[in-house]
């Protein structure tokens, strides 16, 4: 046998032995921490049952659904539904492109907000000061859009609301926010990032507790002033966090916010308001079209998917961490 056969078998033992002992010290990990798996069985269990098992209610996008013959039972249609969606109904294309356009304001303007009030509050040098500001961005988070509503429509109303009364100090005619498709978009993305703002701080101000204060330190000497710390050092150090929450937001991005729309829309605003959710909730629950509103909602989910996948390949090829 030549050296170079011999060689080549070392090389192969060699690697073998090393997954051998990579898989030997996993599982003597696992091991020294199976009581902390044993507590994930009842998470587990209520996973496969409330998340895996309905999952078999995919198959109504591809039936004709009779409740008198149920799911199995109800006949095959195949992709009628899908059909019927992209190529005859008069309203399908005009709801998923407010779906994209309000998704993307509301990631355009809505995704950099925590990031900004985090670096914002990571400055502030007042402790009191600082624990008030953000108990008070956090609030709003707390509460349902269906108290919250009530409140934006009281501020925004055109004759006893606040806004507008602090237009008309200034000799501005009031603005009917929530009914005139000009600002109805404008007004979902401003109130989302008031109600969520504070919320989504709290893991950017952790990712910003990480850093080494040595790095701030280096950089006073080196005569680097507030914002090119910031710049260098503080964005830097948190790109790893802020790529895979981006990531995970672009699987939502299909997801505009039923709650919130439904709670704050009015006919007045259907041509730039309704949204695939709004939509599936008129047409499935109250329409009674179980098929064609699960054939919607399995259109969204391949999109999220596909996004997710789509964008966590290519965070990868520059070179930052992906969620996969």
């Amino acid at each position: 046998m030549s050296n170079a056969n011999i060689a080549s078998i070392e090389s192969v033992a060699k690697t073998t032995e090393r997954k051998d002992s990579k898989w030997g010290a996993t599982w003597r990990e696992y091991k020294k921490s199976k009581y902390l798996f044993f507590m994930l069985i009842p998470v587990l269990i209520w996973y496969a049952i409330f998340h895996y098992g309905p999952l078999y209610g995919v198959l109504l996008a591809f039936k004709d659904f009779s409740p008198r013959l149920g799911i199995l039972n109800s006949p095959w249609i195949g992709l009628d539904h899908f059909k019927f969606l992209f190529f005859q109904s008069p309203d399908f294309m005009r709801i998923f492109r407010n779906t994209v356009l309000i998704s993307c304001y509301h990631m355009i303007f809505g995704f950099p907000a925590p990031i900004i009030l985090a670096l914002l509050l990571n400055e502030l040098r007042l402790g009191w000061f600082k624990r008030i500001a953000q108990t008070i961005s956090y609030l709003p988070h707390f509460f349902s859009w269906v108290v919250l509503s009530g409140v934006v429509i009281v501020m925004l109303s055109p004759s006893e609301g606040p806004v507008n009364f602090l237009l008309k100090l200034v000799n501005i005619e009031p603005i009917y926010f929530l009914a005139d498709t000009d600002y109805f978009r404008s007004t979902l993305v401003g109130t989302g990032i008031w109600k969520e703002i504070g919320w989504g701080t709290i893991i950017y101000l952790a990712a910003l507790s990480g850093i080494d204060p040595a790095l701030y330190e280096a950089a006073v000497i080196d005569g680097a002033n507030r914002i090119k710390q910031i710049w260098y050092i503080t964005l830097p150090s948190i790109l790893p966090v802020i790529t895979i929450l981006f990531i995970l937001s672009l699987g939502g991005i299909l997801n505009a916010g039923f709650d919130q729309i439904f709670n704050l829309y009015n006919p007045a605003v259907y041509e730039v308001a309704d949204i695939i959710d709004t939509y599936v909730y008129r047409v499935g629950i109250l329409g009674a079209q179980f098929g064609l509103t699960t054939a919607v909602g399995l259109f969204k989910n391949v999109i999220g998917i596909a996004l997710v996948l789509g964008t966590n390949y290519v965070v990868k090829k520059m070179g930052q961490e992906g969620v996969l």
